[in-house]
């Protein structure tokens, strides 16, 4: 399905567009583009939350800029410094105007924080079910989905305590997201993260890339890099309960799919989606 056939249907749950971080602000912009176009073009009405940054005005500043350059029709910036913050109303009712909603990089832990359990928190959970679209970028990737990475460590194997899972915002309980996947090394804690709970996918998605999810949990790829997808549905042994400390880990039988744009994957069936159909 393309970008276009999923803008602007609010009968139906919005779509997902999680980025790895670091995408391009001053070329092409073709991830901020793609969002745009998920949002409705010219016609877009976007909320920007900055929260997960220390420096929230300079990042809401520079996303209102690069919105408006683009062409939407509304950028409102909703800061949320605060817990007290998240129960305003008036940012909630600012909030469910929008067409989009863009949650900015910074510290996934801090704006879980924040939002967690909030009304604000909630009003994303249920403006993406009554169909507007929903991106974060770094940070605001990872808070997406219901189990979240909130830290860990390096490197390109597993290992025990590589990882720390907590709650997220919950708008997908199908994957769990990593974000500047390749560029900080982060495949061993991917698929730490994934032989802790094998019902969930894991989705490392590089620096300038996003994974564009629908409302059919079909995956479309976009960007420079690519997006890992981990699978561990056939996984058949770990010995994560025995490992000691910060141990390496035995997997088996654990999948994985390199995907760059042009390819997607199904995730209730969990299978690639190739070229042409294939």
């Amino acid at each position: 399905m393309g970008i276009s056939a999923l803008a602007g249907d609010r009968t139906r749950r919005g779509a997902l567009m999680p980025i790895g971080g670091a995408e391009d602000k001053m070329k092409a912009r073709r991830i901020l583009h793609s969002f745009l176009a998920l949002a409705g073009g010219t016609d877009a009405q976007i909320a920007v939350i900055p929260a997960a940054s220390m420096q929230a005005g300079r990042v809401g500043d520079l996303y209102h800029a690069l919105f408006c350059d683009l062409g939407a029709a509304t950028v409102e910036i909703i800061h949320v410094d605060s817990r007290q913050d998240a129960h305003d109303l008036g940012r909630v009712a600012a909030l469910e105007q929008m067409s989009a909603i863009f949650l900015s990089g910074g510290n996934q832990l801090r704006l879980a924080t924040l939002l967690g359990g909030t009304p604000i928190g909630r009003a994303i959970q249920r403006h993406n079910r009554a169909g507007a679209v929903v991106a974060g970028t770094s940070a605001g990737a990872s808070i997406l989905s219901e189990h979240m990475i909130a830290f860990g460590r390096a490197g390109e194997s597993p290992a025990q305590r590589m990882v720390q899972l907590t709650p997220g915002l919950g708008l997908t309980n199908h994957i769990v997201i990593d974000q500047h996947f390749q560029q900080r090394g982060r495949t061993g804690r991917l698929m730490t993260a994934v032989a802790y709970n094998p019902s969930l996918i894991g989705l490392g998605i590089d620096e300038d890339t996003a994974a564009i999810i629908d409302d059919q949990y079909m995956v479309q790829i976009v960007g420079r890099g690519s997006v890992i997808v981990v699978d561990g549905s056939e996984l058949s042994y770990t010995n994560l309960d025995q490992a000691q400390r910060h141990a390496p880990v035995a997997i088996t039988d654990l999948r994985l799919h390199i995907l760059t744009e042009g390819l997607g994957y199904d995730l209730l069936n969990r299978r690639p989606l190739l070229p042409n159909g294939r």
